[in-house]
């Protein structure tokens, strides 16, 4: 059996007929892929030669492979070493816009592959254009919610998602000003429209934690976003959420309303509240000894009990403008106090300094 003769490189350029310089700056030409290295790719036009393409030409979402049928476009006809230069990127860019203004119209969904992120959000080429998917259009999934001085953060968060496919609708296309944007949440708009409707104030729901900021926990629920403020954590005293939550936590909530694209959680709200119970322990005019955790210019709060923090008023200090709770009391000091009030309707216990 006849074994094929290997063809080099200097052959097959020397076996091209002068039909090659038939090729003319700005045509598209059809070509199979002889061989793919680290920064170029030789194209195989047949009689028309061989065509050049540098790796930046190819494209960020083009895994090409031997023997592969490809479309080209001419940026040289005839190089220095015989071979044309090509690029897939232009040839690929003048289909795709068409393509590209064919699914704005439509709505379509489609799926994107970032290939690097900024902190306005994620670089995606599609259809051999550039295009942006910013932040702001992000889903519940995706979005880094992150406190506003954690700019590193926000990066390493969409960093994360490179490479990664997503689903989109294109947003905005403009072939004039090369203008391309993308975003996830018109993608997933419909399906979170159908769960909002079938979502009440009182239900229970189920999600992942994305974000722990100073003024609560954004959870992911099923695309849905649902923020637990920092009041609603717990029935204690929250100071930082980040104490009680961490991102990827699995969380149980209430919903307590239902805004236009949000929901209003409660964590707390899911177990019974122990201020109502452990104030069955305080009676009017009885003595306590608490721990006084806060001082403000109109008195001072005290722990009386691990749920019941109560409120020493600055007119319990002495008469007059010039008194200062900041003299009267150190944090974190134990003293002995008189209960002078107890309103269970709004949560409150007042007392005075026992003497």
């Amino acid at each position: 059996m006849a074994t094929a003769k290997k063809i080099t490189m200097d052959e097959l350029l020397a076996s091209a007929p002068e039909s090659v310089n038939q090729l003319s700056q700005g045509d598209t030409v059809e070509g199979t892929v002889l061989s793919v290295k680290k920064h170029e790719i030789l194209i195989d036009l047949g009689a028309k030669g061989v065509g050049f393409v540098p790796r930046r030409e190819a494209g960020h979402s083009r895994n090409l492979t031997e023997g592969e049928e490809v479309t080209a476009s001419v940026v040289d006809a005839e190089m220095d070493n015989g071979m044309s230069l090509l690029s897939l990127r232009k040839a690929a860019k003048d289909k795709g816009w068409e393509e590209i203004l064919a699914k704005l119209e439509s709505g379509e969904v489609i799926e994107i592959v970032p290939f690097d992120a900024n902190r306005g959000g994620l670089l995606v080429e599609y259809e051999g254009i550039r295009g942006f998917l910013p932040v702001s259009q992000l889903s519940a999934e995706h979005y880094p919610r992150v406190g506003a001085s954690d700019k590193d953060e926000i990066l390493s968060r969409l960093n994360a998602l490179i490479n990664k496919g997503i689903n989109v609708r294109i947003l905005d296309a403009d072939r004039k000003t090369n203008k391309l944007i993308f975003s996830e949440k018109e993608a997933i708009k419909d399906g979170l429209s159908e769960r909002f409707d079938s979502l009440k104030v009182g239900d229970k729901v189920e999600g992942v934690a994305t974000g722990v900021v100073d003024f609560g926990v954004f959870i992911n629920i099923e695309g849905i976003e649902g923020l637990v403020h920092i009041s609603e954590i717990s029935w204690e005293r929250v100071n930082n959420p980040k104490d009680y939550v961490k991102i990827g936590d699995n969380i149980e909530a209430k919903i307590i309303a239902i805004d236009k694209d949000r929901l209003s959680l409660s964590m707390k709200q899911l177990s019974e509240d122990p201020w109502l119970s452990e104030v069955e322990k305080f009676e009017k005019g009885s003595k306590v000894e608490g721990t006084v955790t806060r001082i403000t210019p109109f008195g001072a709060f005290v722990q009386i009990s691990p749920a019941i923090e109560a409120l020493v008023h600055v007119s319990e200090l002495g008469k007059g403008s010039d008194v200062n709770p900041e003299n009267v009391f150190t944090l974190n000091e134990r003293k002995d106090f008189l209960v002078i009030d107890i309103d269970k309707e709004n949560r409150k216990i007042s007392l005075s300094l026992a003497k």
